[in-house]
């Protein structure tokens, strides 16, 4: 696990409740990897693989490919076996800010997990150092830390009532823009891709959003709560929602910003 020690309180992670909305939450990652163009790499890594469905796409994919999933949860790494293919798909526990392959990999893949890294930055020269010649690096992360959805939250945990036990549990600016990571991968001596995209996703069910965030950005609230706590937490949490985003006769209109990176290491001369 990380050493570091501004991280929020490490959350149960619950592979069902982030399954929910699943083809929501799949598309930036098939969007991702469509970009990086990458005709037959051999090894591939993907970072923060959760529970596995994504990752055993890439198997599909890459028929040729030897792919490991690392995720720094248990309880999703669990999950993530049932779709192991033996000698071609593997997953294991594996934080992130501790991950050194064994040997160089064509592509590694980080999609939606930075968010939590904080000094996730300072991590791209060794991954940089991992890759094949010509190798990739890609990788998305929400951006819609702005949203209504995030700035409730914070204000919540923030608030008298909780300031004590969830101060600093939910951080304010854990990515950077488009620009912000271009600049960085460039001067490490990258061919950058980097955008952004804001999709109007129409959620459907009962308090959708409240849904989409408990699978997500809710997870370090409700680990560092009693169940009696979490329960009057989240149903203050679950009227603010409410009001920020009212159903409509087609659903609930989420807007979700994510920003996108692919990065190509230059081949040495």
């Amino acid at each position: 696990m990380s050493r570091e020690t501004q991280r929020p309180p490490v959350a149960v992670w619950d592979p069902e409740q982030y399954g929910v909305f699943g083809d929501e939450r799949g598309r930036p990652f098939f969007e991702l990897v469509a970009r990086a163009a990458l005709p037959g790499p051999r090894r591939v890594v993907d970072l923060g693989c959760g529970s596995g469905e994504l990752t055993a796409t890439l198997a599909a994919r890459w028929p040729d490919a030897e792919i490991d999933g690392f995720d720094s949860s248990l309880e999703m790494v669990q999950a993530a076996r049932a779709h192991e293919i033996p000698g071609r798909l593997r997953f294991g526990v594996w934080d992130v800010t501790d991950w050194r392959p064994e040997r160089p990999v064509d592509l590694i893949v980080a999609n939606a997990v930075l968010q939590w890294v904080p000094g996730h930055v300072e991590l791209f020269p060794r991954w940089l150092d991992a890759l094949t010649p010509d190798g990739v690096l890609a990788f998305q992360v929400p951006g819609n830390f702005d949203g209504p959805s995030h700035t409730i939250l914070r204000e919540l945990c923030e608030s008298p009532r909780w300031r004590d036990r969830l101060g600093g549990v939910v951080r304010r600016d854990p990515v950077l823009s488009p620009t912000g990571y271009l600049d960085a991968l460039a001067r490490l001596g990258c061919r950058v891709d980097a955008w952004e995209t804001t999709y109007a996703q129409v959620l459907q069910g009962h308090d959708p959003v409240l849904e989409w965030v408990k699978g997500t950005a809710l997870r370090p609230v409700l680990t560092a709560l009693s169940p009696s706590d979490a329960d009057e937490f989240v149903g203050v949490y679950r009227e603010r929602l409410r009001e920020a985003y009212p159903p409509t006769p087609y659903g609930t209109v989420f807007p979700f910003r994510r920003v996108f990176v692919v990065a190509r290491k230059h081949a040495a001369p």
